[in-house]
């Protein structure tokens, strides 16, 4: 059954390391905002005290006055211990003047507990020696035996005397017959207690369910992870070490107790571990609150570990410096040499710049020459185009004329044998009409349109799309069904033909020149974009 127990704590100890290892880093960030907010916790602190003051002021009846002075004594016991002995001086002089016996012996063990810390060792114990413990009732007794214990155990580190501690040990056991079994009082100093015999293990249990049962608010919790941290300092761990002093730590300055022991732990922890300026940091801040709280045993042990660590810490600074000073004058001559090196990268890039100009001028001139050669070739190839498609249409043009010569040849041919047969028959009146008729012409005139038409667009067949794409929408112009081209569309035809005198064109259509300028004028108000180029967009379409 035993080694079932041993077991059980070994692995509860494992599993607790691996979860403080975890979260060690946590709690460390946590340390630094607690430490940055502690006089937000000081703040708070201070207006309790401002407000049990004021409600000391109205007090009238001495009862009263005495629980306002014992409250006011629980808010400064761990913050400023001459305070609280003030308060309980006065409450000794109401406890005399009611002639109270039982608040004569509460006063007088509250006060020989702060004489204790302190360091008043005489006065401590000549206030508990005057005390008949037979009168008093069992919380005061619990009371009498804990300041005996508190007594000896600090006049014992003042004397580094085994005897006082021995004593102080003996009160312990007192106070442990005289505590419920149950109480959270009685569970700390039975784990206290078996911390200091043989029992580590059983200890690290105790305290490890004692934290995890007292609230994140209580000031008890700074005691127990306090303890916890001295138990794996004694194993050589300082991870867990460091880890439960921060959370005493953190306990401690939440609560405001000035009179604390984890910073100087903490102080130590990393003074061991080689960091000087945490250790510096640490325990600074714990002789400033033992000084603040005027407790003795704690400033003096807080000096035999200040003169250690300071004068790692200065001579940490003394190296700092000289190697802060060989850096200055390392950046002074690469400074120098900076200078040197910027001055020819300077001239350098001035010499650079300025080719780069001249090259910059170079390329500029060179791409104007490439754009006025590409010009050039643009209009080389428009012009061959132009060409091309003006011999093209030429030979169209020119293959159509012959084919019109001769079938006008022959209808002339024909024409005259209608004349002269008629003529022949003397009938006058048939020539007179046949001679005053304009339908041969009109005729005529059709079919040569027509001729056009088609000679059109044989060479630009796709010109009536193209047109009309450079129209509104809504505006495109087309041909009637059974044409090829209206007027309109003939106009511009004629126009891509470069054919742009309105006079000539008025001719070959056989229209007024006011009529092939209002059409001319009126298809242009439909253009898309700039109107005034409408017509040269006609000239360049090209199939």
């Amino acid at each position: 059954m035993k080694n079932y127990i041993t077991l059980f704590i070994i692995l509860l100890l494992g599993r607790n390391a691996a979860v403080a290892q975890e979260n060690k880093e946590a709690v460390l960030h946590q340390l630094n905002q607690t430490i940055e907010q502690s006089a937000t916790y000081i703040q708070a602190k201070e207006q309790r005290i401002a407000s049990l003051e004021k409600a000391l002021k109205k007090a009238s009846q001495p009862a009263e006055k005495y629980d306002l002075h014992k409250q006011l004594y629980a808010e400064y016991r761990k913050f400023k211990v001459d305070s609280a002995v003030a308060y309980l001086l006065k409450n000794e002089q109401i406890a005399i003047a009611l002639n109270d016996t039982e608040k004569q012996d509460e006063t007088r063990i509250l006060l020989s507990k702060l004489y204790s810390v302190k360091g008043m060792y005489v006065e401590s114990l000549q206030l508990l020696s005057s005390i008949d413990k037979q009168r008093l009732n069992k919380t005061l007794l619990c009371d009498y035996y804990e300041t005996f214990h508190t007594y000896y155990s600090h006049y014992g580190q003042s004397t580094n005397n085994l005897h006082y501690f021995r004593m102080s040990d003996n009160y312990r056991d007192s106070l442990l017959l005289c505590l419920a079994p149950q109480s959270t009082l009685f569970k700390l100093n039975d784990a206290i207690k078996q911390f200091y015999s043989a029992d580590k293990n059983n200890a690290t249990q105790l305290f490890l369910s004692l934290l995890s049962q007292t609230p994140a608010d209580d000031p008890q919790r700074a005691v127990i992870a306090y303890y916890l941290g001295l138990i794996y300092q004694q194993q050589g761990n300082d991870e867990l070490q460091e880890y439960y002093f921060a959370l005493s730590a953190i306990a401690d300055i939440k609560n405001t107790i000035k009179d604390n022991a984890s910073l100087q732990s903490l102080a130590l922890t990393y003074y061991k571990r080689g960091n000087i300026s945490k250790a510096y940091q640490f325990i600074k801040m714990a002789i400033d609150d033992a000084s603040f709280c005027n407790v003795r045993h704690r400033a003096e042990e807080g000096a035999s570990f200040y003169s250690i660590i300071n004068t790692a810490y200065q001579e940490k600074e003394a190296k700092q410096k000289k190697e802060l000073q060989l850096y200055l004058v390392l950046i002074s001559v690469l400074s120098v040499a900076l200078i040197i090196v910027l001055v020819y990268v300077y001239k350098q890039v001035k010499r650079l710049v300025k080719t780069r100009k001249e090259l910059c001028h170079s390329n500029q001139q060179l791409e104007k020459l490439n754009a006025d050669l590409q010009q050039m070739n643009q209009n080389l190839e428009e012009a061959n185009l132009n060409l091309e498609e003006a011999n093209l249409i030429k030979e169209e043009y020119i293959a159509h004329f012959f084919n019109l010569c001769s079938a006008y040849i022959d209808k002339i041919e024909n024409y005259r044998k209608l004349l002269y047969k008629k003529a022949s028959k003397h009938q006058f009146d048939d020539l007179t009409k046949v001679l005053k008729s304009t339908t041969v012409v009109e005729q005529e005139l059709e079919e040569l349109y027509k001729n056009f038409d088609t000679i059109f667009l044989n060479i630009y067949p796709h010109f009536v799309t193209h047109f009309n794409a450079l129209l509104e929408e809504g505006e495109q112009i087309l041909p009637k069904k059974g044409e090829l081209l209206n007027t309109e569309l003939r106009i511009f035809a004629l126009i891509r033909l470069g054919i742009t005198d309105s006079n000539k064109i008025a001719e070959f259509l056989r229209y007024s020149l006011r009529t092939v300028y209002n059409y001319r004028t009126k298809v242009r108000n439909k253009a898309k974009g700039e109107r005034d180029a409408f017509e040269e967009k006609v000239k360049r379409i090209r199939d």
